[in-house]
């Protein structure tokens, strides 16, 4: 019986060394109240991988090789699965959970059709895809920056800084943890939009 609180206890202190961090850069949550439809623009031109901060270009390329020297055409099956996780695994859980989180609680929609008179900006500033070994597992980080615009005025600039993409259970894919640090960022973002701009 004693073993039960030693265990949550271990998994608090591993959820606690992983915390995401939101800070404010710029403007207020207070420019967003009357919020009501929202475009979102995700971006990666400057994203960074990995604790050495290698460029997507590098990461991929040296990824790529490293699984081709394993088992030949392996890599290259896995730079397409990277390329198409974007629009297929980051941004609709992002956007899932954000609607899911803000639209059932206060009406607010976001859409990436670009229909919207205010937009925010998500720059995937930088990803470390962690890694699962069944025994043993680390989660992925997710650092991005999250901007508000109605036009060029910044209404809000958020940094959140790494947000982790854990579950229960194994997960060997290194683009569904990521996923669920995007979804992490956007549950939390959306917690905070409720809390600080309604």
């Amino acid at each position: 019986m004693k073993t039960k609180p030693l265990i949550f206890l271990l998994l608090f202190s591993i959820s606690s060394a992983f915390a995401q961090k939101i800070s404010v850069v710029e403007g207020s949550f207070k420019n967003l109240q009357g919020l009501s439809k929202v475009n979102v623009v995700f971006h990666y031109d400057h994203l960074k991988l990995m604790k050495e901060n290698k460029s997507e270009a590098e990461y991929v390329k040296e990824r790529t090789a490293e699984l081709n020297g394993k088992s030949p055409g392996s890599g290259d099956t896995w730079a397409k699965r990277w390329e198409g996780a974007k629009t297929s695994i980051w941004e609709p859980n992002f956007m899932d959970l954000l609607n899911k989180t803000l639209t059932a609680k206060k009406g607010v929609t976001f859409t990436q059709e670009g229909s919207a008179p205010i937009t925010l900006h998500v720059d995937a500033d930088w990803i470390y895809p962690g890694w699962d070994a069944g025994v043993m597992k680390q989660p992925a980080k997710v650092t991005t920056t999250l901007t508000f615009k109605e036009g060029n005025k910044v209404l809000l600039k958020i940094k959140s800084e790494n947000a982790p993409g854990d579950q229960w259970g194994s997960n060997f894919s290194n683009e569904s943890r990521i996923g669920e640090g995007f979804e992490k960022t956007a549950k939390t973002l959306g917690n905070r939009v409720i809390k600080e701009a309604f």
